[in-house]
């Protein structure tokens, strides 16, 4: 199982290794179909659009659209990635689907235009070592994790525009110790492209504000990693846009974090020049480092008051506080320990991905082998 997603009600869909998506009643648990040869390689995500139209994307380098009410067949195929497709976004403001895959690439899609043949496309952003990419919920932002460390911020999005011209320069910021209120950050300006470039010709200021799709480059503080690389492979949103979760690993793969980083956005004095957001780590916690070389994919309860988190071969359910009070509610001073809520052992393998349901209170996890757990409170 690498991917759980449950928009609706009436459906659970489930993303697998090997060419499979399932399809589940989440309140019944009945098994409603498979989509045997949905792709030709692993299927890594699904992303609905709406109530009935979703995408799934794979290593075969595709993406494919669906509808659930003629599952016999695809809706179309998309073309444009040259490695391993490993996140679907949709940008609710343009009616964009943004994919990002292993060839560093993000493009976006427009799915009001598709036809059997697939939709016009174009290559928004590029960056080495891309692991996973995000859209805050109010699509403002875009962030990136790579597997060298870096967080990537993109300011004031615009889909609309594309970042093909000019690379940016991405070199490691000094790290800084964490300060005396438990923040810590450290980031390049925004909008600063690779010397050579003018950042102005390729978007022209707006009166007054920073341009659109200003970049900030981060490598956010991992604990007990100050002396060390780092990799981020998991990158989740609160779902009320204040805060950003990651799982993270030593460069020596012999530990595993979870972290969560509250955003701090602030009126800059010098748009061009000085960082837009930075990013003060709240909350941690040590992982046990089950399963080594696997991407774990963790989540945020609607409501944002909890963390679930795949443990060896089951799921912890962390909080901001002992009450499971709102993150605004709840900011330490200094950095903080996750609380342990419940941890919960239902499988025979390394449990790889979890997911709240956005309308009950359930909870489900995939395992490596394939066996998908519900879970719903006791009252």
């Amino acid at each position: 199982i690498t991917s759980l997603i449950r928009p609706l009600r009436s459906v659970l869909t489930v993303a697998c290794e090997q060419t499979e998506v399932l399809l589940f009643d989440p309140i019944s648990s009945r098994h409603i179909k498979t989509l045997t040869e949905a792709h030709e390689d692993c299927v890594n995500n699904i992303r609905f659009l709406d109530n009935r139209l979703f995408a799934t994307c794979s290593d075969d380098t595709t993406i494919a659209l669906w509808d659930l009410r003629k599952l016999n067949s695809k809706v179309c195929t998309l073309h444009g990635h040259a490695s391993w497709v490993k996140n679907i976004e949709y940008d609710t403001n343009t009616r964009l689907l943004v994919t990002s895959g292993f060839d560093g690439n993000v493009i976006t899609w427009d799915t009001n235009r598709f036809t059997e043949d697939g939709c016009p496309h174009k290559k928004f952003f590029h960056t080495r070592y891309l692991m996973r990419m995000r859209l805050t919920p109010d699509c403002s932002k875009m962030l990136i994790s790579t597997s060298s460390g870096y967080l990537l911020i993109l300011h004031d999005l615009d889909l609309t525009q594309s970042l093909e011209v000019g690379s940016y320069r991405m070199l490691r910021a000094r790290r800084t110790p964490l300060s005396s209120d438990g923040g810590t950050s450290a980031s390049r300006s925004a909008g600063t492209p690779r010397q050579g470039n003018d950042s102005s010709k390729i978007h022209p200021p707006r009166e007054g504000l920073p341009p659109r799709n200003s970049l900030e480059v981060l490598t956010p503080e991992i604990p007990g990693e100050r002396d060390r690389g780092n990799c981020i492979t998991s990158l989740q949103l609160h779902p009320k846009g204040w805060a950003t979760l990651i799982r993270c690993s030593s460069n020596m793969d012999d530990q595993e974090w979870t972290c969560v980083y509250e955003f701090q956005d602030g009126a800059p004095t010098r748009p061009l020049v000085s960082p837009r957001c930075s990013l003060r780590l709240t909350h941690y916690i040590e992982e046990a480092n089950v399963g080594r070389g696997y991407i774990k994919e963790l989540c945020f309860s609607p409501d944002g008051r909890l963390i679930c988190s795949p443990y060896g071969y089951g799921v912890r359910l962390l909080a901001f506080n002992e009450s499971c009070g709102e993150l605004v509610d709840c900011l330490p001073v200094q950095t903080s320990c996750l609380r342990e809520v419940r941890s919960i052992y239902s499988h025979s393998d390394v449990v790889l991905t979890t997911k709240f349901s956005p309308t009950h209170c359930q909870l489900a996890s995939g395992c490596l082998s394939g066996r998908v757990a519900l879970y719903q409170p006791k009252f």
